[in-house]
């Protein structure tokens, strides 16, 4: 008979992605998720949901709550989360939530329900943290967003520096000569790793001499293609100047561009655009995004590592900064040029 594992060995895919397909997620490449069926149809295999179950409620089980579904860098994470936990005697949960979605309030019911050991948090609002975490008691930590200042003693983090990479970020800008720079993000008053970014922004700003308007040059919008697109038409439309952006995350830079050029710009030449995540999209799209890249292997496998210490060993919490890396694509120009 043939066995999910087997799937993923004939596709070369890994079990997690086999599951995923199977489960009709969105957070699949087409590529992977054409094999994966091929290969499926050929076996006329189907997945025993009451097995998959009795799996995931059993005391050995890791839950990983993910907030927004078209987080490329996230679903990076999450597949090397699940390829890590593979290998040992822990099986995943994941949860996705929205973006403005209570994550704690999620966290809650998950332990409730699936009695997992231990939580991992990708991305996170300590607003929600500091208002009902204390009732979570298993052993956490929060994936891409510091939580240090929040003082849990259940609670760990591996993250990269928001606001010295996001200054890192403009600051590349201005060094290429612009001084009109616009900014897309996320919403600061309920996304901490917008308003860190937010922050580093002003900060390069302030180092360069120029005058931060943020009603001007600042953009609100989601972590979406669509949303992106709309906001970088928004931007232009009260900030005409503007010669350069910063997109707060690949996806956004991805959608702004896209909204240029239908609207007749070219990307460097009349605009430069600038990334954040450093997601394969990053690498191949057209053209190649500048961006700032995050060790994505490294926040997972180390905030599995420290979750795992904290479950078997009762080790204290950790907080970590990953280092991160500006990628010079061909989305930048220096004003002049």
């Amino acid at each position: 008979m043939v066995t999910i594992k087997d799937i993923a060995k004939e596709s070369g895919y890994s079990v997690s992605t086999v599951s995923r397909v199977l489960n009709h997620r969105n957070d699949v490449s087409p590529d992977a998720k054409k094999k994966i069926e091929e290969i499926v149809d050929k076996y006329h295999f189907v997945p025993n949901n009451n097995a998959k179950h009795l799996k995931q409620t059993n005391s050995e089980s890791i839950g990983v709550l993910v907030k927004g579904i078209s987080n490329m860098l996230f679903a990076s994470i999450v597949e090397e989360i699940q390829r890590t936990v593979e290998k040992t005697r822990y099986t995943v949960i994941v949860s996705y939530l929205d973006e403005d979605d209570n994550e704690v309030e999620q966290a809650l019911l998950l332990c409730r329900e699936r009695k997992p050991l231990g939580l991992l948090f990708l991305g996170g609002n300590p607003e929600y943290f500091e208002q009902d975490f204390s009732r979570v008691d298993v052993p956490c930590v929060m994936v891409s967003t510091q939580s240090e200042r929040m003082h849990f003693d259940n609670l760990s983090s591996v993250s990269t520096d928001d606001v010295e990479a996001a200054h890192c970020a403009v600051d590349a800008l201005f060094k290429a000569n612009h001084r009109q720079i616009g900014i897309l993000g996320g919403n600061i008053e309920t996304s901490f790793t917008s308003h860190q970014r937010f922050v580093g922004c002003a900060e390069s700003f302030q180092s360069h001499g120029v005058a931060f308007d943020a009603g001007r040059c600042y953009e609100s919008v989601r972590f979406s293609f669509d949303s992106a697109y709309r906001g970088m038409k928004r931007l232009l439309a009260k900030f005409p100047e503007v010669t350069a952006i910063f997109a707060m995350s690949d996806v956004m830079a991805i959608g702004a561009i896209r909204a240029l050029i239908d609207m007749g710009y070219k990307v460097p030449e009349d605009i430069s655009v600038i990334g954040f995540d450093g997601t394969m999209l990053a690498e191949y799209s057209h053209p190649r995004l500048t961006t700032i890249k995050q060790q994505y292997k490294v926040l997972a496998t180390r905030s599995i590592e420290i979750l795992f210490g904290q479950i078997e060993l009762n080790r204290k919490p950790v907080h970590e900064l990953i280092p991160f890396e500006l990628i010079q694509g061909e989305s930048v120009n220096a004003v002049g040029e």
